[in-house]
């Protein structure tokens, strides 16, 4: 065979090292998710192979100062929860702790240290899965390119 195609991006740097593959196929490293940023590198210390690019822009909806809760209107229809929670991009996992809330919503609740958002303020997740939170999306908002189509999307495509 003249092309030899494997690997993903947990084991990219593993495949092609290998010499088996003539290319790999390290498809989420474009985006990155919060399962991805776990990996540790040689060092230990997360990997800094690829930077987080996929972000699902939510509004603060609803806020309980006293409870330090706040709900954001982008639930599961907006961001899959099957490998896990989003985080909240600029806060820690132990500044925020992040609550299913349903298909339309997310509910956060803030350490008694961390300011609350406002209510309209947007706030970035960055999803636990990219995968399956881009086949929720008709398109992808690009930083240099605008409006992205999601091609193959949905079920049995």
């Amino acid at each position: 065979c003249e092309v030899i195609t494997g690997g993903g991006t947990g084991t990219f740097e593993f495949d092609a090292a290998s010499g088996v593959f003539t290319e790999v196929q390290p498809g989420s490293y474009i985006f990155g998710d919060v399962d991805y940023a776990r990996n540790l590198g040689e060092d230990g210390l997360p990997t800094k192979r690829w930077k987080q690019s996929l972000f699902v822009a939510a509004t603060a909806i609803g806020c309980n100062r006293d409870a330090r809760r706040v709900v954001l209107d982008a639930g599961m229809k907006a961001v899959s929860y099957d490998s896990g929670a989003p985080r909240v991009r600029g806060y820690s996992e132990a500044a925020v702790a992040v609550e299913n809330g349903g298909d339309e919503h997310t509910i956060l609740h803030f350490c008694p240290e961390t300011p609350l958002p406002s209510l309209g303020d947007q706030l970035l997740l960055v999803p636990g899965h990219c995968d399956p939170t881009v086949n929720l999306h008709d398109h992808l908002l690009g930083v240099r390119s605008g409006q992205v189509p999601v091609a193959a999307r949905g079920a049995g495509l």
